[in-house]
């Protein structure tokens, strides 16, 4: 594999850890503290960096199948890091809305299908 690839792999499986570690702190305590902030903001700055090395050492083209999932997903994640910042800006630590719970429960799911199906292309390549 392209050490660029390789590169942007382990990039992208450090915003998986920091995604988890974010989303399950908000989703067992119901709160956003500053912690759960640091994490949802750092695993999308660490996406976006992924993303961007994915696109650069591709060989491919950026518009495939995967890379629709992926678009999609880190999308869901970046709105759900700008409303979990507004809910912190508007409430404080305040007790998280069911709606936004809920969002950043489905959102991050999808960025595991998203990470997942990329697993699985890479070793069928």
């Amino acid at each position: 594999m392209n050490p660029g690839l390789i590169r942007a792999v382990a990039v992208v499986t450090v915003a998986l850890v920091f995604y988890f570690i974010g989303v399950i702190t908000e989703q067992r305590k119901h709160i956003v503290t500053r912690f759960v902030l640091f994490f949802l903001t750092a695993g999308v700055f660490l996406d976006i960096t992924s993303t961007s090395l994915m696109i650069a050492y591709s060989r491919k083209i950026p518009i495939t199948v995967h890379g629709i999932i992926g678009y999609t997903a880190l999308t869901v994640m970046l709105i759900d890091a700008i409303l979990i910042w507004r809910h912190r800006r508007k409430n404080g630590s305040g007790p998280v809305s069911r709606r936004l719970h809920i969002y950043t429960r489905l959102a991050y799911s999808w960025w595991v299908i998203a990470y997942i199906a990329g697993a699985i292309i890479s070793t069928t390549l």
